[in-house]
């Protein structure tokens, strides 16, 4: 059990904004890669860190956890007292919600702590520090997810930190809407996002990326799905892509964080 929390919370207050069924790229990516050890766990709690200014994200991630894991807890954590309050009709079993930041208020480390669309609005030298607080907290196994995406949920990045530290990154698009992958770049985390220059990884990663989708697109005709699968196949040649097409077909494709990390 980790030491006791400090009195106040620890962070600054956020837009704040959310719609409904935003975050499911990233619920399905959790669900179908951390849902074997939330089965297996005698406290099977996953934290909605920063839900914002509706609860929605933390409702629907209870439901979709409890798809693989039925005994699955959420609780939703908010800097912000107010939303507290407006989030508590909404609390059933299995999910409640508490007033809270970065020092995550819970008597038990939880196996999973999603931070979406919460470090884009705070400095990139910031990034690294609550990382290591928040990693802290993970249970044995745990799982800290960390990314951003747009307001629909069409394009999202993220990365997946264990205790040691920062672990893989996550590409994830509705395909119908993408004219290539570096429209991505714009949903970068903000451990990356100020990365996308000439002499960085990403920068050179997401141009092979581009490359390798404009070299697949004669497999448009048989759909964006098949495009976007021969497209991770070619990269993974070059890349350390550690996922397979079961994925590729959600429209996703997963690096070795070692690979793109900022240089320095």
């Amino acid at each position: 059990m980790s030491p006791r929390p400090p009195s106040r919370p620890v962070g600054t207050v956020t837009r704040g904004t959310t719609n409904p069924n935003r975050l499911r790229r990233m619920d399905r990516w959790i669900a179908a890669t951390h849902g074997a050890a939330l089965r297996r766990a005698d406290h099977p709690v996953a934290v909605d860190l920063g839900y914002g200014a509706a609860p929605w994200t933390a409702v629907e991630l209870l439901q979709r956890l409890r798809t693989v894991a039925p005994r699955a807890r959420v609780v939703g954590i908010e800097i912000e007292p107010a939303r507290v309050a407006a989030a508590l009709p909404y609390e059933r079993d299995g999910l409640t919600f508490r007033h809270g930041g970065f020092e995550v208020p819970l008597p038990h480390d939880p196996l999973l702590i999603r931070a979406a669309n919460v470090l884009r609005q705070y400095d990139e030298d910031q990034v690294a520090e609550v990382w290591r607080r928040l990693t802290a907290r993970l249970a044995p196994g745990g799982l800290l997810v960390e990314g951003t995406c747009d307001e629909i949920g069409r394009r999202h990045v993220w990365v997946a930190l264990g205790p040691e530290g920062p672990r893989t990154v996550t590409f994830a698009t509705r395909l119908g809407s993408l004219d290539r992958p570096s429209d991505l770049a714009e949903r970068l985390p903000k451990a990356l996002i100020h990365r996308n220059v000439p002499g960085e990884p990403v920068h050179a990663f997401l141009r092979d990326f581009d490359r390798a989708w404009a070299a697949a697109a004669p497999y448009a005709s048989y759909g964006a799905r098949q495009r976007w699968i021969r497209t991770a196949r070619a990269l993974s040649a070059d890349w350390p892509v550690l996922d397979r097409p079961a994925r590729w077909r959600q429209g996703e494709v997963t690096v070795a964080w070692g690979a793109l990390a900022p240089r320095g």
